[in-house]
């Protein structure tokens, strides 16, 4: 089997996610994407009419987001059209798994030069949702409304099954918290030591102006005190009728778990934060890389999927991390780095916790708690995190992975290329 290696990442500054607040709610979804196709193809010099494929992560693929972002924005970068392209879904997990796909193109044989990554812009798949719950429709995500399906699989509202697992776990407020403020102040760290620089490229616009060249979420002013405050943003969105026969999203859960008394500790402090951006990794096999000159940065070591309980929703990410690590022949013990997605406090909290991590090891950056979540393209980021934060390091082993909707989760673990 060929070598995969990852030759280059970068991502746009995530803005906040809501109209009329951030600085990149008004564009379209390829201007962000195309903003990373192109630097990523001027940072290496490469041909582009020599790239295989572009495989590109979106969620919500309705209206400016729809029609295979992968191949509009790779136009709208200016690549030739020989740069094929295509769009994928795997809700949260997209993003490591259009990595994973260009990967496994090139360990295969059959390509010799990929670029993968994903876009999200919440600031329109926010609207996307007020306009379908005022409309009556089934929210996206719970089973579309599908009833066979929500009575042999019953979904709920992601907030509400991070809220049932700390029930369900015993994991307390106090720490959710803790892991919301931790969150806050790494990434803080993380950005006065410009541990984001290498892979941060300007959002500007079409006079070269620049829009936005920093992560605009981060609230380094957070406090315990502060937290402690907030009220739950879940407790009465679990009892909210969501379709015609007056289900609501704690129904779906005590289905399933008809003795679990579900309580209420996630909020803005503590869940992820609600952001638009995109990401692009460029990856290329041993040969091709040789012959032109790139310079490889990481090794693919190993990659895997899971499904889990689609009910609790988020309880993936373990038995990912476990299979992916069987899969490269390697123990916990041997993973220098772990990104852990942030998508609810409980999430990571409960990986740390099954897994008896050294939490010195993990999101050593912070996370989507403080830095934001645009969902299609936050595990391509994370991969670029974690190579950088290798470097930096100078560790051998990375692993991400992140929960997905309809309970499952990707992985992957790199290692870095020695300079």
């Amino acid at each position: 089997m060929a070598e995969a290696y990852i030759i280059d990442a970068v991502r746009t500054p995530r803005g906040i996610g809501k109209q009329g607040k951030g600085a990149l709610a008004h564009l379209h979804p390829q201007h962000l994407a195309a903003t990373v196709l192109k630097a990523i193809a001027e940072r290496n010099a490469i041909d582009t009419a020599e790239v295989d494929d572009i495989i590109w992560s979106t969620s919500t693929q309705r209206g400016h987001q729809g029609g295979d972002l992968g191949r509009m924005a790779a136009l709208d970068a200016g690549y030739d059209v020989k740069a094929s392209g295509t769009t994928l879904d795997r809700f949260c997990g997209g993003g490591i798994t259009a990595v994973n796909f260009a990967a496994a193109q090139i360990m295969s044989g059959m390509e010799d030069l990929v670029i993968a990554g994903g876009t999200e812009m919440m600031s329109l798949t926010a609207a996307m949702m007020q306009e379908d719950m005022a409309s009556g429709k089934p929210m996206l995500g719970m089973g579309s409304g599908n009833e066979r399906l929500n009575l042999s699989h019953p979904q709920s509202h992601q907030g509400v099954c991070g809220d049932a697992i700390a029930s369900m776990e015993g994991i307390d407020r106090e720490a959710l918290d803790a892991l919301g403020l931790e969150s806050q102040r790494r990434a803080k760290v993380a950005i006065d030591e410009g541990r984001f620089d290498r892979s941060i490229v300007p959002v500007t616009d079409d006079d070269g102006n620049v829009i936005l060249d920093h992560d605009e979420y981060p609230r380094p002013q957070t406090t315990a005190e502060g937290l402690a405050a907030l009220k739950p943003s879940f407790a009465a969105m679990a009892d909210m009728p969501y379709n015609k026969d007056g289900d609501t999203f704690r129904k779906q859960i005590n289905r399933r778990y008809p003795d679990l008394d579900i309580r209420h500790f996630h909020h803005a402090g503590n869940s992820s934060g609600v952001v638009d951006g995109a990401a692009a990794v460029l990856l290329a096999s041993k040969d091709y890389a040789e012959k032109h000159g790139l310079k490889p940065r990481a090794r693919i070591v190993a990659m895997a999927n899971v499904g889990d309980d689609p009910t609790l929703m988020l309880n993936a990410p373990v038995p990912a991390a476990k299979k992916v690590l069987a899969k490269a022949g390697l123990t916990k013990d041997d993973i220098d780095l772990w990104e852990i997605n942030e998508a609810f406090a409980v999430v990571a909290e409960k990986f740390i916790r099954d897994l008896a991590l050294d939490r010195d090891k993990v999101n050593v950056n912070g996370g989507s708690i403080a830095l934001g979540h645009p969902i299609g393209a936050t595990g391509a980021i994370l991969i670029g995190t974690i190579v950088d934060e290798l470097e930096r390091q100078e560790k051998r082993y990375g692993l991400v992975t992140m929960c997905a909707a309809g309970g499952m989760a990707p992985a992957i673990i790199v290692e870095r290329v020695s300079s």
